[in-house]
This record gives structure tokens, sequence and C-alpha cells, in this order.
């Protein structure tokens, strides 16, 4: 092996079960350094001519990271989502940064409905009551689907999925999307069925109401207090997105005043501090489970709360490994694929 076909690679934040699938996936001349630890130190690092950062949305890759590994070129995230990247920090040092765009949309969207099946037939509270042997039904009336009117904020691949299982389900789908509303034909329907709407008329207009946008500058608490002020009343949110979407005092501000039904969420804005830990034994990229929390949310009595496993099916995550290799090999062929570019 000559030194210019060796590639060093650094993966953070890796359970064992994927390092164990991605060992079996790699090419024979890339040395690897597997870290289980989302946040990065000195003793991490390991081989010091790391050319390439793997990492997954909880380790933040900034400066503090970067210089760390000073020979690091590219930075290949095991996501779609890129918030927890610094990428003017990356252009600084001219080092590339690329993502999977694309291995869940099946995953997220079915998980957003097992969020909002969870929430209309009280799913938690009713196994709950089962599993102390009692088998009343009072107090769990839930609600159909069908005949709702589902707002979906985001006709990417997932938004679009979401749409699909939505109309299956017998349900009215309103959409608005960012990028669609910047157009001139805000009622260009890319799906048919779905009605695109704006911002106003879906926040007036669903019955629940469901995020699929990236965690950017323009839409960091896109559902703010006035957001949830002009919402119909009793409606149920629903958020497999990102956290940072939702100003969570507001949230809980609008669940005590009966704007906001039931919330199924399986993300949180702080989830990076909430101490995940890996149980013995766990594998799979999402498996963390300890999390040790103060959060309001998570013992809300009409929030249902998961933690950030929508992605987590073997499907997807063969997808994000497979999908990842290709970056990294493409980007040592000088032929870079998937980047990301300063939003």
């Amino acid at each position: 092996m000559t030194a210019q076909n060796r590639l060093s690679v650094l993966f953070s934040d890796i359970a064992p079960a994927d390092q164990a699938a991605l060992q079996q996936r790699l090419p024979t001349h890339w040395h690897a350094h597997f870290v289980q630890n989302e946040r990065l130190v000195v003793s991490d690092v390991g081989d010091e001519d790391t050319e390439v950062l793997c990492v997954f949305v909880r380790t933040r890759v900034d400066e503090s990271v970067l210089r760390l590994l000073p020979r690091v070129r590219l930075v290949a995230t095991r996501s779609a989502g890129f918030d927890h990247i610094d990428l003017q920090a990356c252009r600084r040092r001219g080092i590339a940064v690329c993502h999977v765009p694309d291995y869940g949309s099946a995953s997220v969207a079915e998980h957003a409905f097992a969020l909002l099946l969870g929430v209309a037939r009280h799913l938690t509270q009713a196994h709950e009551r089962a599993r102390q042997g009692s088998f009343a039904y009072r107090g769990l009336t839930g609600f159909e689907l069908e005949g709702k009117t589902l707002g979906i904020v985001g006709l990417g691949r997932i938004g679009r999925h979401v749409a699909r299982i939505a109309l299956g389900f017998g349900m009215e789908v309103l959409a608005y999307d960012p990028a669609l509303a910047q157009s001139l034909d805000i009622t260009a329907a890319p799906i048919a069925g779905v009605r695109v709407v704006t911002w106003e008329q879906i926040l007036q207009s669903s019955d629940v109401l469901s995020l699929h946008v990236p965690a950017t500058q323009a839409t960091h608490h896109l559902l703010d207090g006035q957001a949830f002020a002009r919402m119909k009343p009793g409606m149920v949110l629903i958020n497999t997105a990102r956290g940072a979407l939702i100003d969570e005092a507001a949230l809980l501000h609008a669940l005590e005043a009966g704007t906001v039904a039931a919330a199924g969420l399986d993300v949180l804005e702080q989830e990076g501090d909430l101490s995940p830990e890996v149980p013995t034994g766990c594998g799979g990229l999402g498996c963390d489970t300890g999390w040790s929390a103060s959060s309001p949310l998570l013992t809300h009595p009409r929030v249902l709360v998961t933690p950030h496993v929508g992605f987590n099916t073997s499907e997807a995550i063969a997808r994000i490994l497979d999908e990842t290799i290709s970056n990294i090999a493409a980007w040592h062929a000088g032929r870079l694929r998937n980047r990301l570019d300063e939003p």
C-alpha cells in the first residue's frame, strides 16, 4: 500500500453494531479509527494524519474540533441534516463537507405517523393502564385521522412521503414550503391531492401540523408564540425534523392554553445536552435511550417524545453506511458528491 492510496478516517458517535457493519464495508486501504463518544476530545483523535472526519448529528464540528485535526480535508456526516457542522469554519480551512441527503424518507415519514397514531389513540397511557391490569377505557377516547386536515411544512423527500401516507388515511393534505412560497405559482400542486397554501393558511386550517424542513437561520423557532396564536385551536403538532424549529417555551404555553391539544416529538432543541448514555449491548446509530433530563416536555401528559429515532430502521442505517462510504470514496478519487455549501 502506498502513502498516496492510504486514507485515514475518524468515525465519531459510532455504536458497536455500526462499527462492525462499517468495517465489513470499508476498502482495505482505509485506516479507520472509531470513537463511540459524540463529543470529540484530544484523546479521541488517534491518528494525527486523519484526513476525513465522519460524524453523526450529536458531534458538533466547530473550530475547537477542527483544531484537533489539522490535516482533515473532508467532514462527512452520516445524516441529511447538517446544523451540527459549522460550515463557515470548514470553508475557512478549505475543508469540504458532504452529507447523506436521502436515506430514510420512508423511515422518518412512517415514524411521524407512529407518533401521530400514538397521540391520537393515547397509546402510551393505554399501554401503561393495561400493564397495570386495568382494561378500563374511560379517559382514553381518541380521534380518527380520516377526514382530518394534515398540514405539512416542507415538501422535500420526507414531506412528500408523509403526504402519500396521509392521503392513504383519507386525510385532506395541505402543504407549505418556504422555497415554494418564494415562487410565483404558490398554488402549484407537486403531488396529486396535495394543496399548496400560504403560511397563514396552513396555521389556521390544519388539525395536525407536521414539520419537515431543515434547521437554518430562516427556520429557527419557526413555530413561536405568534405562530401558535394563529393556529387552529386544539391542533396536534408532530416534529421529526429538528428541535430548533420550535420555541419550546411557546409550545408549553400553547399546550396549557389548549391551542395545541397534543404533540409528538422525535426531536428537542437541546437534545444534545440531555446526556445520552449507550446501554451495554446497545447497537445501531440511534439506540441511545438513557436520557437524564429535566425538560418539561419529556414529562408533559399530552406530549409523546421519542429520542431522535425516526431514522433508526435497519434499512435506513444500511443506506446511511453505504452512502457515507461512497461519499468518502468519491472525495478521495477527486469527485466530491453530496457536497454541502454554506447556507
